[in-house]
């Protein structure tokens, strides 16, 4: 059983940052895809970011141009930059390596 374990969220005023740091328990470095959802209160999840093994990155409409993706296979370890932060990026956000998923870290944006 893979485990993920996010950290680095956190309260930040808008317009702040923050890095999320997701550390998998083990290589990632046969991973075709790993990413970042999150979910807000009364909301689905969302697709936020995604990269895969060859380095190829995704990003949900709402935060392209703010939010960086990024991956250190020798760490085991993949990134969210956030930048530009919005009070509407609060949610909790969770490291995904399919079929596994971390247990999710909190950020909330005050305005």
């Amino acid at each position: 059983q893979v485990q993920l374990v996010e950290s680095g969220g956190g309260v930040v005023q808008a317009g702040g940052s923050l890095r999320l740091t997701c550390t998998a328990s083990e290589s990632i470095a046969s991973s075709l895809t790993m990413g970042w959802y999150r979910q807000a209160p009364g909301k689905q999840h969302e697709l936020v970011a995604t990269i895969r093994s060859t380095g190829t990155t995704n990003y949900g409409d709402s935060v392209k141009g703010r939010f960086t993706i990024s991956k250190d296979n020798a760490k085991n370890t993949i990134y969210l930059q956030m930048n530009s932060l919005k009070p509407e990026d609060t949610a909790v956000y969770y490291c995904w390596r399919p079929p596994h998923w971390g247990q999710g870290t909190q950020v909330t944006v005050s305005s």
